[in-house]
């Protein structure tokens, strides 16, 4: 199996949806779904009857996965950019394919 482009803790840019533009944090990546959940990025919203563990009730939001193509790694001024592999000092890293900076995570 690759290795994942996109990692919890990257900063991302999404490229497609109702969110197109917008930046965020991956909070959770879903390898086997190729899915990522970006913290305040396609929020959706529950209507919640009112239960025993939540007596009150009410809308419940939740960020809902996106797919991996979806989005895109941002670079230090906030542009999407792609990933690259390279091989630094004998390790493997990932690298911004626009800027050549290594990406940390």
């Amino acid at each position: 199996m690759a290795a994942q482009k996109i990692k919890k803790g990257d900063r991302v840019v999404v490229l497609a949806g109702k969110d197109k533009g917008r930046t965020g944090e991956v909070v959770r990546a879903l390898p086997k779904e190729g899915k990522v959940v970006v913290s305040g990025i396609n929020v959706h919203a529950r209507h919640r009857k009112p239960s025993q563990t939540n007596p009150q009730g009410g809308i419940e939001r939740k960020e809902a996965p996106l797919h991996v193509s979806n989005v895109a790694i941002a670079t230090a001024d906030g542009k999407p950019s792609r990933v690259r592999f390279e091989v630094r000092d004998g390790k493997k890293v990932r690298v911004a394919a626009k800027t050549g900076d290594l990406i940390h995570g």
